[in-house]
């Protein structure tokens, strides 16, 4: 069945193979965006017009939070608070405040809620408290995307949680294929931390599977699906493949303290820690991977 669907952040890595994948099947997109243009409304028109008729939604704004341009201070920190729940927040508003509500309604935030560590195992249903900043973001984050109860009870809610999203035109991989290409590739760290991740498309693919999910009654609060590949990964594996791919050797490793001078201990923290995330929820609820292993992703992003 065509859907009409509305997306915040729209114009970004995972928006980009989203709307792809959502007009090859045949539904309709609106992005949110702050530049006014065909196929698009602005946050300015959505606070005060409302939500266009639409079946379902789906919120990726956000200031990425590896972009290489911004240095790590507390002007840069307010900006991945505000970008994404400001948005969040507000696309829920509009939802609520709509005489006709989308069915379905996408949060798609991270696993940073998740506490790094070699051992412990996380599924959806694993309990979480904020341990530093950006699981303090992700908390925040998923708060401001909760319906009104009234509301929850039409439309369905879910929060997907990716891992480092791969692909050829964003993300993790568009930073880290040139120093491979050089032969200065290599572990970050230790090597030794988990590596969550899921090719782009296999992200944007979970996406639609919830946005046409079929619109039975919707449990109270949102389901979470762990956006990532069930294979679990280490950092060191991850460089080796991507090398082997590459055909490139992958002998220089990056010291953590070099990753926190260049990017921040708060955020150098994403690629010198890691979580081993299952997918638990993401498989039971079906969902069949293009691309489930590391081998299969970065032979289709790098084109060999």
């Amino acid at each position: 069945m065509k859907m009409r669907v509305l997306i915040g952040g729209g114009s970004g890595f995972v928006g980009r193979e989203l709307i792809r994948l959502l007009r090859a099947k045949g539904h309709e997109v609106t992005v949110i965006s702050r530049q006014p243009g065909p196929g698009r409304i602005t946050w300015v028109e959505l606070e005060s017009s409302g939500l266009p008729p639409c079946e379902g939604a789906v919120n990726l704004a956000g200031e990425n939070l590896m972009n290489p341009l911004r240095w790590w201070n507390e002007s840069y920190k307010k900006d991945l608070f505000s970008s994404r729940i400001d948005t969040t927040r507000t696309l829920a508003q509009s939802i609520a405040a709509s005489s006709s509500p989308p069915q379905n309604w996408v949060l798609v935030s991270g696993v940073a809620c998740y506490k790094p560590s070699l051992t412990v195992e996380y599924t959806e249903d694993s309990e979480w408290t904020p341990y530093d900043l950006l699981s303090k973001l992700v908390k925040e984050w998923e708060a401001s995307a909760l319906l009104p109860e009234n509301v929850a009870k039409t439309t369905k809610q879910f929060i997907i949680r990716p891992g480092a999203v791969l692909g050829r035109d964003g993300g993790a991989m568009k930073q880290m294929l040139l120093p491979f290409w050089l032969g200065l590739g290599g572990t970050l760290g230790s090597g030794s931390q988990p590596f969550p991740w899921i090719h782009v498309t296999d992200l944007a693919e979970m996406i639609v599977h919830a946005l046409e999910t079929p619109g039975d009654e919707p449990p109270p609060s949102p389901q979470v699906f762990n956006g990532v590949a069930p294979a679990l990964n280490t950092n060191y594996e991850f460089t080796k493949a991507l090398g082997q791919v590459l055909r490139r050797p992958t002998v220089i490793p990056v010291p953590g303290f070099v990753m926190n001078a260049l990017l921040g201990s708060e955020r150098a923290v994403v690629l010198t820690q890691g979580q081993k995330v299952i997918p638990k929820k993401t498989q039971e609820a079906g969902f069949q991977y293009k691309y489930p292993d590391l081998t299969s992703a970065l032979k289709e992003i790098v084109g060999s």
